[in-house]
């Protein structure tokens, strides 16, 4: 499962499901802006990077840019893009929408373009995340 998003604030119920995936063995990989365009809402983003690291979650902060995308690849079969970011204000109070794609050869090739997002970008590791001073985890 590949989610990018400029803004990751999640509630309990987008941890929990995140997490199940992860430990139920998912390749479950984030990836969010390495430079923010709010300082407030990045720190928000990377309050949440411990409890997905150690989970086995995957992140990457993409480092050539403000990362705006808004996608979710699932089972190399499910795409959604759209303007919906991983927050509880695009989800519930915004009328954000997202378009839906099933076994298609786009799904094949929006991965492989995240794929090459991941390439440059920055793999955040539990190990550095742990040993990071408060305020480099929070941003």
């Amino acid at each position: 499962m590949y989610i990018t998003t400029p803004y990751l604030i999640l509630d309990t119920d987008l941890i929990n499901c995140i997490l199940m995936a992860a430990r139920s063995g998912v390749d479950v990989r984030i990836i969010t802006p390495g430079i923010p365009d709010q300082k407030i809402v990045n720190a928000t983003t990377r309050s949440f990077y411990g409890m997905l690291l150690a989970e086995g979650v995957r992140i990457y902060e993409y480092s050539l840019g403000f990362l705006h995308g808004k996608v979710l690849v699932t089972d190399d079969t499910v795409a959604i893009v759209g303007s919906i970011n991983m927050d509880y204000r695009s989800l519930i109070w915004n009328y954000e929408y997202g378009t839906w794609i099933h076994n298609s050869q786009t799904v094949i090739e929006i991965k492989e373009d995240l794929s090459g997002v991941i390439e440059v970008s920055r793999e955040v590791f539990y190990s550095d995340w742990k040993k990071s001073s408060f305020m480099k985890k929070v941003g």
